[in-house]
Order: C-alpha cells, then sequence, then structure tokens
C-alpha cells in the first residue's frame, strides 16, 4: 500500500493521478502546509527539502519525495505510462515541467494570484514566461498528441494539474488551440478527475 503524505497543490495531484491511473492502493496523509507541517522534523526526514509530495511504499519499505521522482518510481513499479521504449521522450519532458512549466508558473502564482500589487516586476516577468509556457506547450502539442509522442505517459500527468490552474493565470487557455485539445482529452478521464479531488471534497477540474 502507498502513503501519499501531501498537500491540496498541482504537485501533490500529480500522484494523486498517477495513483488513481494504476489503480494501487493508496492513502493519503495530510500535510498542512499553510501551518508549515512540512517542517516538522518528521517530515523532514522523510523530505529533506521540507516539500510535499512524498510517498512511502509501506510494501517494499522506502519512502521518496520530488513529485517526479514519485512519477518515474510509480511508472516503473506499475509498468504503466513509463514505457521503456519512450523514456528518452519522456524523460525530457517530465524533466521540462520539474524545472521549468511547474516552478515559473507556481512564481506567476505568488506574485499575480496570491500578492497581486507588491511587485510590478515579478507580476510582469512571470506573467510573460507563464504566457511563453502556455505558447512552447502549444507548439509541441501542435506536433504531437502528447507531450512526449503518442501515448499518454507520466510527462503528462506531471504537466496536467498546472495547466488545470489556467483560471488563476488570466492567459487565456482557449487561445491555444492544440493546449486546449490536450487539456480536454485528459480531463475525461476517469482516473484524472478521481486523482484531481485529492482530498475529495467534490473538486472539480477546471473547464476551458
Amino acid at each position: 500500500m502507498i502513503e501519499l503524505l501531501t498537500a491540496d497543490t498541482p504537485n501533490g495531484k500529480k500522484i494523486s493521478i498517477m495513483l488513481e491511473e494504476i489503480q494501487f492502493k493508496y492513502k493519503i496523509t495530510k500535510i498542512n502546509i499553510l501551518k508549515e507541517e512540512q517542517f516538522k522534523p518528521e517530515f523532514k526526514k522523510l523530505s529533506p527539502f521540507s516539500k510535499i509530495p512524498v510517498i512511502i511504499d509501506h510494501d517494499s519499505k522506502i519512502s521518496l519525495f520530488e513529485s517526479g521522482a514519485i512519477l518515474i518510481y510509480l511508472g516503473e513499479k506499475s509498468g504503466k505510462f513509463y514505457d521503456k521504449d519512450q523514456r528518452t521522450a519522456i524523460n525530457q519532458w517530465l524533466m521540462g515541467q520539474m524545472a521549468y512549466v511547474g516552478p515559473m508558473l507556481g512564481q506567476h502564482h505568488q506574485f499575480h494570484h496570491y500578492n497581486p500589487g507588491k511587485s510590478e516586476f515579478g507580476e510582469t516577468r512571470y506573467f510573460k514566461i507563464s504566457k511563453r509556457i502556455y505558447s512552447e506547450l502549444d507548439q509541441r502539442l501542435s506536433q504531437s498528441r502528447f507531450l512526449a509522442g503518442d501515448d499518454y505517459t507520466i510527462a503528462d500527468i506531471a504537466t496536467f494539474p498546472w495547466i488545470a490552474r489556467h483560471e488563476w493565470h488570466d492567459i487565456g487557455l482557449k487561445k491555444f488551440n492544440s493546449l486546449t485539445r490536450w487539456y480536454k482529452e485528459i480531463s475525461k478521464r476517469d482516473a484524472v478527475k478521481k486523482g484531481y479531488d485529492l482530498l475529495n471534497i467534490g473538486d472539480q477540474i477546471p473547464k476551458v
């Protein structure tokens, strides 16, 4: 059984979506990041950077931090969404999400959504970068059904929850036809719908 220690964030939703997709038995242990529970010594032992999510695989008795590493682990363990013959492409798009898409959209959230009016430079900078990310993803998806190729993979699972916050971004997802097509297709998956509602509170995927 997999224990998922997380908060209800895009990085947390990546893992709950993956667990639903591969149909592994799991339970959620909520980490209240607003109360800084991620900095408690017992959590820091599992996650040295005090970041969610973390999983504990109680069957193999190991724990993992960093959402990209967790997705790779679950892909290897389940044999799903991380095909051996596609891993070079999958890894590129997964690392792109981890190093670029998530961090930059996360900064856009901080300046544009949570703290508007506090830094004109920050708002302008990260809005511009986020708009470029939309355009770059759209360009890729105009040439490929999914990010790594014809198949839905952990690269898509990693990226989707960040684009699902498109209402926060104020960029206009519907302006990007191929990204919208990809987003709508993934939104229809039953496992994605269930995993997106990480805390089982009726959270629904935002429509375009």
